[in-house]
């Protein structure tokens, strides 16, 4: 059965909004820096024992900030140790060659280059890049890119890469179709149907990447009935008082955003002081962390009246066996994260291919076959079903569900209702990355 698409890679520049004021996109290397070793096959069967290398590209050293980008890599990471002191894959280890790209186009060519070319790795996973500009050569060599974030198109733009949350796309080296891509309208249906929500607010800056955003949002919103209030503040000097004080006014049930995480605690606290009662503030899978209580510590009633929703499943829902291992295993991490626990299944996700080719030789080209072939992987209920189709024609509908919780103090993040049932019939709408 069909599934979820939503505005995720949208999403994702969401919370990275600052970047388009503070960090430029950095130029591409030439083409002919990687003329040498892009043929498909540079990869071939090894002996047993021999470790089988892949390599991570993560924006770690990012302008956005250290901890911004490192959750998939961390999760990734955890498995591959956790598989290795199992025995790893047919008795072979998993070799993990990290690369940080710095978030600029030239550092993540670079990376690419280190990887695919001098380190011959069998395949990329669980790659978080502000600027993916080396997707394009990551799609030449034919290396399979597994259970990467989507912070910008290159997963719906090109072959052999296979993002976390699948593809619709035909992805034959042009984004989406004809340069537009599509996204359903669930989390706005959910709050609807689930809690009678009716007026929503959409506050933005006054920058480009953070009003285009915001224009996504209200798109979505209003295509579900709401009543949709507008609120704009400056990013240099932004007066999250007087926003408060009109969501108040406006009778807001709920608040989404098109701001950084620190606009975000500060607009909390201001709704907190305002007396401003809501249904939900309603974030994304970036922002779904353990450090809510710390992040939002001025702004007790706004901390208590945060969601989140996404792909996956909650990291803290123990009961489940999948996220209780991945929690065993990574019992060591100072916090957890929606994004890490996307990097773990992101490395499962590898590993089955891996172990489907032990036989022939785990090679980039057995990999990226069985990826080609893979639907509905779940990792073992810790992902909605992931497809990769290749429509001719963007959907006019889907079936779409999604995971949700929100963070209680003293319990967390607690789920709400069962992700495989949270789904909900809706339009798909157009939006350009």
């Amino acid at each position: 059965m069909a599934r979820r698409r939503r505005f995720r890679a949208a999403e994702a520049l969401a919370a990275l909004l600052l970047l388009a004021l503070s960090a430029a996109c950095g130029s591409r290397l030439p083409e002919s820096d990687f003329e040498d070793g892009t043929r498909p096959d540079r990869t071939t069967p090894s002996t047993a024992g021999e470790p089988i290398r892949v390599g991570i590209i993560t924006s770690a050293t990012s302008p956005v900030g250290g901890n911004a980008f490192t959750g998939p890599r961390d999760g990734a990471k955890a498995y591959f140790e956790h598989l290795n002191a199992q025995g790893g894959i047919d008795g072979r280890p998993v070799e993990v060659r990290l690369c940080d790209d710095g978030g600029s186009g030239v550092g993540n060519n670079e990376c690419v280059h280190e990887l695919v070319d001098e380190d011959e790795v069998v395949a990329l996973v669980a790659t978080t890049a502000l600027d993916y500009a080396g997707a394009s050569r990551v799609s030449r060599a034919r290396v399979p890119d597994i259970g990467g974030q989507p912070i910008g198109p290159a997963y719906d733009t090109w072959p052999h890469l296979y993002g976390i949350y699948g593809s619709l796309a035909p992805r034959e080296g042009t984004t989406g179709w004809d340069g537009e891509l599509y996204g359903g309208t669930e989390v706005y249906r959910y709050f609807k149907r689930e809690h009678g929500a009716r007026t929503a607010a959409v506050v933005s800056y006054n920058q480009s990447a953070s009003a285009a955003y915001a224009r996504l949002v209200e798109q979505g919103l209003r295509a579900e009935g709401y009543k949709v209030v507008t609120e704009q503040v400056d990013f240099a000097l932004p007066n999250f008082r007087a926003v408060a004080a009109d969501l108040k006014e406006q009778g807001a049930d709920l608040v989404f955003d098109a701001i950084d995480s620190h606009g975000n605690a500060r607009l909390c606290a201001a709704m907190d002081d305002a007396g401003v009662e809501i249904t939900a503030k309603v974030t994304n899978v970036q922002n779904w962390t353990s450090t809510v209580a710390d992040d939002y510590q001025d702004a007790p009633r706004c901390r208590n009246a945060l969601w989140a929703t996404g792909s996956s499943r909650n990291f803290e829902d123990t009961d489940h066996p999948a996220v209780r291992e991945f929690r065993a295993a990574t019992e060591g991490l100072k916090t957890h994260s929606q994004w890490q626990l996307e990097g773990w299944a992101a490395a499962r996700w590898f590993t089955e291919a891996a172990r489907a080719c032990a036989d022939e030789g785990v090679t980039r080209a057995c990999v990226d076959g069985w990826m080609s072939r893979s639907q509905n992987f779940t990792a073992d209920g810790l992902l909605l079903p992931v497809r990769f189709e290749h429509l001719a024609e963007p959907p006019e509908t889907r079936r779409a569900c999604l995971s949700v919780a929100r963070w209680q103090d003293g319990r967390g993040w607690v789920s709400q209702g069962e992700m495989d049932e949270n789904c909900f019939e809706v339009p798909q709408l157009p939006y350009q990355p």
